[in-house]
């Protein structure tokens, strides 16, 4: 038996740590004394508290090491894959907002001249073949495109509520150095817009994936499963990360994408706009644009029943953008149109080329 002061220096734990540990239950001394409360560990037990201080390193919580430590070594070793491909998406997310903030104040953009571009753009949304009504909202203006998708009884003045608090961007002016302050208080704006058109039905809510045009750029603010892509150059890219469950376990390593396509718990959100709960961290980036990119908005009414080489074969050959969604959206009701469907389309084009009716 090794005392706690032993144990603590052979593990690399320390003592007030494994004072800790043990009244979490996660790692309990193998003896207590009766009479002085003094912990006795055995020399057994080693090989698990080491494993509990690596993981701490990692900076893993406690409930999720004490699940590991009950794992055999396989299992526990995917477990711990999975937590880390959590923590790289996470940072990813903070580096994406790093980069937006760096590349907002340093105003590289900024310097381009791009009086001569604007949007030409076009939305549409479609029942579908199935569901009995629509819940799914679609936009598209001068500076703001937006899709949501409802959900809940209250799911169709849930999106449209998130599009209309947007909307306010689109008809009135500012300065080039708020931009990111104007997508966390539209969001906010969203979120309480939401609540209040969902006050019957708090399950009630929706995602919503938009894009704010500010001049050479298109700032991003995306929560739920509506897509963004970007079609340049003839190659189609999707910019935005879904927030399902699926998605995440495909993150981790849990599922395959064949597998994630097929999974009972497909739709399931992690993020949206809802009823009951506070304003979501929203996924930000800024997408510098260049004339001919073209940009596509739409709902999993479309994503889910269309590939993307059939997305990226109607882009790339239908070139007006109302003639482009009218397409989408009859392909997916070609292929059962299983939900609701919306898109916008949005061409980068030299201003007075296009003009929308």
């Amino acid at each position: 038996m090794l005392t706690i002061g032993a144990f603590a220096k052979a593990c690399r734990l320390s003592p007030k740590a494994l004072r800790l540990y043990d009244e979490l239950e996660l790692l309990r001394p193998a003896r207590v004394d009766p009479e002085t409360g003094y912990r006795y560990y055995a020399v057994e037990q080693l090989e698990q508290a080491r494993l509990v201080a690596w993981l701490r390193r990692l900076g893993m919580p406690l409930a999720r090491i004490r699940q590991v430590c009950a794992l055999d070594g396989p299992a526990a070793g995917r477990e711990i894959r999975a937590y880390w491909a959590r923590v790289e998406a996470e940072t990813a997310h903070r580096r994406d907002l790093a980069a937006f903030l760096v590349d907002h104040l340093t105003g590289t953009s900024s310097q381009k001249d791009t009086a001569m571009w604007e949007l030409r753009y076009a939305a549409l949304s479609d029942t579908g073949l199935v569901r009995p009504a629509n819940q799914d909202t679609a936009y598209a203006g001068a500076r703001v495109l937006a899709v949501a998708d409802g959900f809940g009884s209250a799911g169709a003045h849930a999106s449209t509520a998130a599009v209309e608090a947007l909307k306010v961007l689109d008809r009135e002016t500012f300065p080039a150095g708020s931009v990111l302050n104007l997508l966390d208080d539209a969001v906010r704006g969203a979120t309480r817009a939401v609540r209040d058109a969902a006050a019957a039905d708090n399950e009630a809510g929706t995602t919503l994936t938009a894009m704010l045009w500010i001049g050479s750029q298109l700032a991003l603010v995306h929560i739920g499963d509506s897509r963004a892509y970007l079609l340049r150059d003839g190659e189609l890219f999707r910019i935005t990360h879904d927030h399902t469950l699926v998605q995440s376990m495909v993150d981790e390593g849990r599922l395959t994408v064949e597998e994630a396509a097929a999974h009972p718990q497909r739709t399931l959100l992690l993020k949206s706009l809802s009823g009951d709960g506070a304003a979501p961290s929203p996924d930000l980036r800024l997408q510098d644009a260049l004339p001919g990119d073209r940009y596509l908005l739409c709902s999993d009414g479309l994503s889910r029943v269309l590939t993307d080489p059939d997305i990226e074969r109607t882009l790339a050959s239908v070139p007006d953008p109302e003639e482009a969604t009218c397409t989408l959206v009859a392909g997916a009701n070609d292929a059962g149109g299983p939900d609701n469907v919306s898109c916008v389309v949005a061409d980068v084009v030299e201003a007075g080329h296009f003009r929308n009716l």
